[in-house]
């Protein structure tokens, strides 16, 4: 095996991403989540390929956001207006508050916009009694 070196400088196989390393990568690729939160009196449900613990504190991130796919007879308004609030986003930020449950899904779901219930069981967790820089 002349010229492949492995990952610790010995020689032998190169490494190609199929050892578990690479396994895990292509998992995390086909991971997909569906979350729900809550913006400006709505519920959104969108469909991440990847959602973290952001950089800015009390954020979660999501990123390469999943729509269903085009080219079918039938149009949901819901998810076009949904593709067009984040044409162009690469990353989005939705406030830790506001998120209402994360769940890891197989395969996409058509993502929607409904109105928050007036009387629903599910609320935002109040906000902090205290002040920051008071004693």
């Amino acid at each position: 095996m002349i010229g492949s070196v492995r990952m610790n400088g010995a020689p032998g196989r190169e490494h190609d991403g199929t050892g578990a390393a690479g396994a895990a990568a292509k998992m995390a690729e086909k991971r997909l989540y569906r979350v729900t939160f809550l913006s400006q009196g709505q519920v959104y449900e969108v469909y991440a390929r990847r959602v973290a613990q952001g950089g800015l504190l009390g954020f979660v991130e999501l990123e390469q956001i999943v729509f269903g796919e085009r080219g079918g007879m039938l149009v949901d308004p819901n998810e076009e207006r949904l593709q067009r609030e984040f044409e162009g986003v690469r990353r989005s930020f939705v406030p830790i508050h506001a998120v209402l449950r994360i769940d890891e899904v197989q395969k996409p779901g058509p993502a929607r916009i409904s109105e928050a219930a007036k009387t629903a069981n599910v609320a935002p967790f109040p906000a902090p009694i205290y002040k920051p820089g008071r004693d």
